[in-house]
Order: structure tokens, then C-alpha cells, then sequence
């Protein structure tokens, strides 16, 4: 792998570059928090070889506007679903604008 790669890796938002520890600071949250949403299941964090749970900026911004929610006063399992939600229906939406487009 040479220089170029790495770099080219970081610049990749689905690279899990980011330590559990890391990403807590990131989002200035706790580690527990980000345990918390990957039991409700709204991200899935890599592992590292050595069994480390490893994050991408991707997932960090899911995660902040779980945060963000849930710093509103809504329960985590709400805000995850919320979040959800939200990427449903913005995928659907991207769909059926495509769909009128072609037809």
C-alpha cells in the first residue's frame, strides 16, 4: 500500500478511521452513548482486527443527529428511529424523483 492509498482511505467517509474514544470526543458525547445507538441498532461500527469498535465519518454524522435529538429531551431508542425514518423517506423521495424523471 503506498502513501497515496492511505491518504485516498481518509478521504473515504465509509473508511472506519475513527477509535471508539476518538469519535466520543468528536461528538463530545460518551462512549456509552455510541454503544447505546449501535444496540438500537442505528449504526453498525466495524471491527478491528483486534475487536475494537471502529467508526467512519459516515457514521459519526448519523450519530450526531441522534445526538442532537436526544440532547432535545427525546429517548435514544425515539431518536434513533427518527433518524431512520428520515433516511427512509429521503430515500424514497430520491427514488420517486428519479422515477418522474424517466417516465
Amino acid at each position: 500500500m503506498t502513501a497515496d492509498d492511505s491518504f485516498s482511505r481518509l478521504e473515504d467517509d465509509d473508511y472506519p478511521a475513527y477509535t471508539m474514544g476518538r469519535a466520543a470526543e468528536m461528538l463530545g458525547t460518551t462512549q456509552g452513548f455510541l454503544r447505546a445507538i449501535g444496540e438500537a441498532r442505528l449504526i453498525t461500527p466495524l471491527r478491528s482486527t483486534g475487536g475494537h469498535r471502529r467508526y467512519s465519518r459516515y457514521q459519526l454524522r448519523i450519530a450526531a443527529r441522534a445526538r442532537a435529538l436526544v440532547d432535545a429531551g427525546t429517548p435514544i431508542d425515539a431518536a434513533c428511529r427518527i433518524v431512520i425514518l428520515e433516511d427512509q423517506l429521503e430515500e424514497a423521495q430520491r427514488i420517486n424523483a428519479e422515477h418522474h424523471r424517466t417516465t
